[in-house]
C-alpha cells in the first residue's frame, strides 16, 4: 500500500498547479497522502480520502454532461470514491458511465486535469450516517458522444443532461464548485485549440 502512496505523490509532483488554490491544495494533499498511506484510497479514512471526478465534454467542446446529485441537490460533474483502486483515470471513466448511462467515455487527455480539496458535509447515505470529511479530488477531462442515450442512476442522481458551458452556473447551486468547473473549461479550451 505504501507503493500506492508513492504513486500518488509522483502524480501530484508532476502536476503543474494553475492557480493559488491548486498550489495550496497540492501541498496539503501531498501531506495527507504521506500521513495516511494505508487508508487514503479508502472511505475507512473518515478524515480525508481520494475521490475522482470526470468533467465530461461533447465533441464540439461547448457542453458538459452533468448529473443532478441526490446528496448535494445540485447539478454537477460525475465521480466517486477510489475505493482502493489506484488507476484513478479508469475510476473516473467507470463512474461517468455508471452515473449517466453512456456506453463510451474517452480521456480527452491522460493527464490529471485538476486538483481540489472539497468538503463533504455530514449526511445520510443508504440509511447510514456519514460524517463531515474531505475529498482529495483528482479530476480528469473526458469526452463523450452527445447523441448517446442517457440514463440516471436513481440511488445517486435524479437527472442527467448536457449543459452548455455558459449555463452551468444557472444549474449548479453549489457556489464553491463554479470556480472548479471554470478552470476545467479553460483546460478544455486549451486542448480544443491544440
Amino acid at each position: 500500500k505504501r507503493g500506492l502512496a508513492v504513486q500518488f505523490l509522483k502524480e501530484l509532483y508532476h502536476y503543474l498547479p494553475i492557480n493559488e488554490q491548486e498550489i495550496s491544495d497540492k501541498k496539503a494533499m501531498s501531506l495527507m497522502i504521506e500521513k495516511f498511506p494505508d487508508t487514503i484510497l479508502l472511505r475507512d479514512n473518515t478524515i480525508a480520502h481520494i475521490a475522482v471526478s470526470g468533467f465530461i465534454v461533447n465533441q464540439t467542446y461547448d457542453k458538459t454532461l452533468m448529473i443532478h446529485h441526490n446528496i448535494y441537490q445540485s447539478w454537477g460533474w460525475t465521480g466517486g470514491h477510489a475505493d482502493g483502486d489506484s488507476n484513478l483515470l479508469q475510476v473516473a471513466i467507470k463512474e461517468a458511465k455508471e452515473e449517466t448511462g453512456i456506453s463510451q467515455a474517452a480521456p480527452l487527455t491522460n493527464s490529471l486535469a485538476g486538483i481540489d480539496i472539497l468538503p463533504v458535509f455530514s449526511h445520510m447515505k443508504q440509511g447510514k450516517f456519514v460524517n463531515t470529511h474531505l475529498h482529495l479530488c483528482f479530476s480528469y477531462l473526458l469526452i463523450a458522444d452527445e447523441s448517446e442515450t442517457l440514463q440516471y442512476k436513481p440511488d445517486e442522481n435524479s437527472g442527467v443532461k448536457w449543459l452548455p458551458f455558459s449555463q452551468i452556473s444557472n444549474y449548479c447551486s453549489e457556489a464553491h464548485m463554479i470556480p472548479v468547473y471554470e478552470k476545467l473549461i479553460q483546460k478544455v479550451k486549451y486542448y480544443a485549440n491544440k
